[in-house]
This record gives structure tokens, sequence and C-alpha cells, in this order.
């Protein structure tokens, strides 16, 4: 399947018809409570991901979080 993730083009042959947005995190080994993802310019809920489908030529943003810092 082909993707553009964060404005790059990106392919995933583990991703076939029927691929949720929880299947491609899984695929890009992200950790779901350190990341927001926009799919097609919307914003997604955590919920949301198992059922939301992923379609060849979609668009996502993925923002990862990462702590650190203080003083």
């Amino acid at each position: 399947m082909d993707l553009i993730i964060n404005g790059q083009p990106r392919t995933f042959p583990e991703l076939a018809a029927g691929a949720t947005l929880q299947n491609l995190l899984t695929a890009l080994a992200l950790q779901p409570d350190r990341v927001a993802v926009e799919h097609n310019g919307s914003i997604v809920s955590r919920p949301a991901w198992p059922s939301t489908p992923v379609t060849n030529g979609d668009k996502f943003e993925i923002v990862h979080f990462v702590g650190g810092g203080g003083l």
C-alpha cells in the first residue's frame, strides 16, 4: 500500500485491503500512547484507530511526543 506519511511517500507491503490506522501504527512501530494522527486532514481520536480504514494514497501527519528536559 502506498501512503504519504508526514509529506513523504512510503510503501507498506505488509498492509493489505482492510487495513486500519491501528495496523499502520503497528507497521511504523510507534507507541500508541505517544502519537497524535491526522488522516486526510482530520484528527483521528485514539478510540477510532482500530476502525479507521487505511486505503492506498491516504495522507497522514503523525506527531510523536517525546519526554525529556526538566531542570
